[in-house]
């Protein structure tokens, strides 16, 4: 992968597409275990919290190798790119360079939930504008990964960013994405430099309407939850 190119997408956009991360069959795979209710911690459907319209699932401890191998190696790169994000904010604290260090840092604080997901839509389901933080500690950076093919298996439901600028309007950005591609962005802030120096604006991410078909999407979170 290339980082350098990654790290320069998430400074300018708040976003970064990483074509390919896995093949067809791997995608099928971690569609179809949707239905293994044996994998997962919890169901959520978004309409009983007026989240959108749609479900997910957390998976459970031990996550399936497939999403613990992707969380372990996409943290390390990520990492560096986030206490990148501290020292230009100004921030004194600092990511540990493996994830197990700091899983061990949200255990201790009481994160001790896996929050890696899988999200169904259908047809018309959608999911609002929000932030993943589950806690205390948030990790900045998380990942999405189309399971579905675009155009054959759904049709719409465009991953969609905001970024809310202080005393300006809201910037959107949509991410197109094929099978297998996954996307690096912002939890919730991140830093752009201004006239006077480095400020941090607001991050949200949702889904447009599902116009036809079934959407799956893998969600790596980093952090855990409270």
């Amino acid at each position: 992968m290339d980082w350098d190119r990654i790290g320069a997408e998430l400074d300018a956009f708040g976003c970064a597409v990483i074509p390919g991360l896995l093949d067809a069959a791997a995608c099928a795979q971690l569609a179809a275990s949707y239905a293994q209710a044996e994998l997962f911690r919890s169901r959520i459907v978004m309409e009983r919290f007026n989240f959108g319209s749609g479900e997910y699932q957390y998976f459970a401890y031990p996550l399936p190798a497939p999403v613990a191998a992707l969380r372990t190696s996409l943290y390390a790169p990520l990492a560096r790119i986030a206490n990148r994000w501290q020292a230009v904010l100004g921030e004194a604290a600092r990511y540990p360079a493996t994830h197990a260090d700091y899983l061990a840092s949200c255990h201790a604080a009481g994160q001790t939930r896996p929050t890696p997901l899988l999200l169904q839509y259908g047809a018309g389901d959608y999911n609002c504008l929000h932030q993943d933080l589950y806690g205390e500690l948030v990790f900045p950076l998380q990942v999405a990964v189309l399971l579905s093919r675009p155009g054959v298996d759904f049709s719409g439901g465009e991953l969609v960013l905001t970024e809310q600028r202080p005393r300006m309007q809201s910037r959107a950005e949509v991410v197109p994405l094929g099978q297998g591609d996954a996307v690096v962005f912002a939890v919730s802030q991140r830093p752009v430099n201004g006239s006077r120096g480095p400020y941090r604006v607001n991050m949200r991410h949702g889904v447009s309407r599902v116009r036809s078909g079934t959407r799956h999407t893998l969600g790596i979170i980093f952090h855990d939850a409270a």
